[in-house]
């Protein structure tokens, strides 16, 4: 796919030394991120809050998805058609189930449990991979490029070495959002929000039909899967996600203490959480929202009065920056003071895939107007936890974010979480009415 970029296609399509190599980069991905933790967190200790994950726990869930799925699955040359309830073999840790099996295991009781020290903890990573390769190059599944000439045999035998994969790749990207969240330095340039283009301009699209989801060939998440044809209306849609200079005005005009722009939801939100301002921005002045006078200020003057939290410590915001961390209910906001509205998802869908040139994604998650639902026909796949408990519970977002690994940036790629968050590396983008 023209519109996916080359790291997304390799995951989804490539064969066993594709696959190996981006098992063994995520992997040492993974350890690089939770070295950060491990020099940073006393004891490797976190808040307990619904967003994050002990650091411990989540390094064993990692290793333990990975060996559940691959060497101890009895079915895993299934493929999406194996039996999630199989009875599964020992693994390298004979309690694993018991410490690291998110099904089973409570998230509010993880911070109590009795997890191996960090050195154990990388043995059994270190043992699983080698476990997940030597499977891997077993399969004979080896094709040297990517290509959209692969069988559904090749694509079963794979399947879930590309799903642990992005499963790690997911985990990592949950990392350095709670490592934002924490105010610990992560400095690798990978994971740096980057400027937006100067200039926004709208995306024509005729009303036209439109195949919303994900046929393959090559691996496909369950609720992308269920390709159906819809009418898409006539629409225009921003070639871009917004700025803090396209966002920030909004907050000076007084948009936190004005309810007709919040719906109600929002004012739920509003009246629970009391923000002044996005997550992460502060005024210099020591205020969280800027409306001292009734003039605009011009951008060398906002500079100088807003400011990001960054790797632990404030920092004068560039305006060009994309509009992060932001909520669900935020971006609609500002939709409705602006005059403006969210794209759909297969609005995002079609832009991203049609127009892959002018349409720039990547940036942050992307919240849509469109609820978390599945598509027509849909059969979850043996990791039964991953969609089904969240339909109709959750907006869908599009894209990927800075700190998203370009594995997973697909334009066909749901993401989903609750429209509260803004921990997550999330903005928008508008259409016209």
């Amino acid at each position: 796919m023209k519109s996916a970029p080359k790291e997304a296609c390799a995951a989804r399509q490539g064969g066993v030394a594709v696959l190996a190599q981006a098992l063994q980069a995520s992997r040492q991905d993974t350890l690089a991120t939770f070295d950060v933790f491990e020099r940073s967190l006393p004891a490797l200790a976190v808040p307990q809050r619904e967003t994050l994950n002990p650091p411990l726990w989540e390094l064993g869930h990692i290793g333990w998805f990975q060996e559940f799925w691959l060497a101890r699955n009895p079915q895993r040359g299934a493929g999406m058609r194996a039996n999630p309830s199989a009875a599964r073999s020992a693994g390298v840790r004979a309690n694993a189930d018991a410490l690291y099996d998110s099904s089973q295991v409570p998230h509010a009781t993880r911070w109590a449990l009795a997890l191996p020290n960090a050195a154990a903890t990388r043995a059994d990573l270190t043992r699983q991979l080698q476990g997940t390769l030597t499977l891997l190059h077993e399969t004979g599944e080896d094709t040297s490029q990517v290509t959209s000439q692969v069988t559904s045999e090749h694509d079963r035998a794979l399947y879930f070495f590309r799903l642990a994969l992005l499963h790690e790749d997911m985990h990592h990207e949950a990392w350095l959002t709670m490592a934002q969240s924490l105010g610990l330095a992560v400095t690798d340039a990978r994971w740096q929000a980057t400027p937006v283009s100067a200039t926004c301009t709208p995306l024509t699209f005729d009303a036209s039909p439109w195949q919303l989801g994900n046929g393959g060939p090559g691996f496909v998440f369950d609720n992308e899967s269920g390709p159906h044809t819809m009418a898409l209306p006539a629409s225009h849609i921003d070639s871009r996600v917004l700025c803090w200079a396209d966002y920030l005005p909004f907050v000076e005009a007084g948009g936190y203490t004005q309810p007709q722009w919040w719906g109600e939801e929002g004012a739920a939100w509003m009246a629970a959480e009391r923000p002044v301002a996005p997550r992460y921005l502060r005024h210099k002045s020591g205020r969280e929202s800027g409306h001292e006078s009734g003039h605009a200020r011009s951008e060398s003057q906002a500079l100088r009065h807003w400011q990001q939290w960054r790797h632990g410590q404030w920092q004068t915001l560039d305006l060009a920056l994309p509009a992060c961390h932001l909520t669900a209910f935020e971006a609609q906001a500002w939709c409705r003071w602006a005059g403006r509205r969210l794209p759909s998802e297969a609005e995002w869908e079609r832009a991203a895939i049609e127009q892959p040139g002018r349409f720039e994604w990547g940036a942050v998650w992307e919240w849509t107007a469109s609820t978390f639902l599945p598509y027509p026909g849909f059969e979850p796949h043996p990791y039964g936890d991953y969609s089904a408990p969240w339909f109709g519970s959750r907006p869908v977002l599009r894209g990927a974010s800075f700190m998203t690994q370009p594995r997973m940036r697909h334009p066909r790629y749901r993401n989903f979480f609750n429209a509260g968050r803004n921990d997550v590396a999330a903005g928008f983008r508008s259409c016209r009415l």
